[in-house]
């Protein structure tokens, strides 16, 4: 299946039903008079936030959704049957923003949760609803009113517990594949990751979903490379896996410009808290590690974890840290492990 973040979407109410102009004529009824009965409601178009789905790539197919008109009100007082509603799924974490994408129409954070996007028009009145002492056969009726319309934005933020960050190449995928039951794409060349990965990671029996974004390199804020559009997908994570590759030349170049493009792109993502791990260090030698790690240190004043997600060295070490942040954050916060977004097959 391919991934699709966002994609634009015309949705429309359906249109209210005609009242109806009708006269009561039987057989042996002395009284006549009106009868037309009212139309019925157009049909509403909501919007769900479902689980199974982490994709909007069905949204590339089919972009209008259009609900049905009410049937037009009958004689003998009756009123027309309101239409039935149209209901658009989308995975949990998807954002509804308005054309301009300026203003922020909803946030579907949690399965189940619905929303209303264009009302169906209300039906209108037939001639009985004009009847009066004064008015006794009234052949007036009303039109059904229109049903609303807009064009949306939907753009899906992945719902995860933690997110990886990193240079193109730095092993985030190999990380992810090695602790979940993701299966990206691997290989020994940058930007192998197109899109953003999810896995969701079983450790000390508890589980927490781990989000792998596609590599940033300088400049991304700006649209270099694949850009920092994906990075609207850690978002809602609550803590970040800085990776650095070990066996690059200047790591702590390598952290800087993660850093600085986190910082550019905003929303807080460099306030997150970090994790910070020398990654590949089955490719380096004891001093190396030590060297490395040291520089790492200096330039960051922070800790530096040192794994390697081939060999399997540190990586359940690096699995407690996490598990330990995103548990004390839970904890701050009194919230609950968040709506999974997405299930391994």
């Amino acid at each position: 299946m391919k991934f699709l973040d966002e994609a634009k979407i015309f949705v429309k109410g359906g249109d209210g039903g005609h009242g109806c102009v009708s006269f009561r004529r039987e057989k042996y009824v002395e009284f006549g008079g009106p009868d037309g009965g009212g139309g019925g409601r157009g049909g509403h178009v909501h919007v769900q936030a479902v689980e199974g789905l982490n994709t909007l790539i069905d949204f590339r197919y089919q972009q209008h959704f259009k609900g049905k008109r009410g049937h037009h009100g009958m004689g003998k007082d009756r009123t027309g049957a309101a239409a039935d509603d149209i209901v658009i799924k989308v995975p949990v974490g998807t954002q509804i923003l308005s054309e301009n994408q300026e203003e922020l129409v909803a946030d579907l954070t949690e399965a189940g949760q619905e929303v209303l996007l264009a009302a169906g028009g209300a039906g209108g009145r037939g001639n009985t609803s004009f009847k009066s002492s004064t008015n006794r056969a009234p052949r007036r009726f009303e039109e059904g009113e229109l049903g609303e319309e807009a064009w949306l934005w939907l753009r899906l933020k992945l719902i995860a517990d933690a997110g990886l960050v990193g240079l193109p190449n730095a092993g985030k995928s190999t990380f992810l594949a090695a602790v979940s039951g993701a299966r990206p794409k691997i290989a020994d060349y940058p930007f192998t990751t197109l899109h953003p990965n999810l896995g969701v990671v079983q450790h000390r029996g508890e589980e927490f979903v781990l989000a792998d974004i596609p590599g940033l390199i300088e400049g991304a804020h700006e649209g270099k490379g694949i850009g920092d559009r994906f990075l609207g997908h850690i978002e809602r994570t609550r803590v970040i896996l800085h990776l650095v590759d070990g066996t690059a030349d200047d790591i702590v170049a390598n952290y800087e410009v993660i850093r600085g493009e986190l910082t550019a792109y905003g929303a807080d993502l460099a306030a997150k808290t970090e994790i910070l791990a020398l990654n590949k260090i089955d490719a380096l030698t004891d001093d190396a590690i030590a060297e490395k790690a040291a520089l790492l240190e200096a330039a960051t004043g922070a800790p530096v974890h040192r794994l390697s997600g081939v060999s399997g060295a540190g990586r359940d070490a690096a699995l407690d840290l996490l598990l330990e942040a995103i548990n004390d954050i839970r904890d701050e916060d009194g919230a609950d492990t968040p709506e999974q977004a997405w299930a391994p097959s």
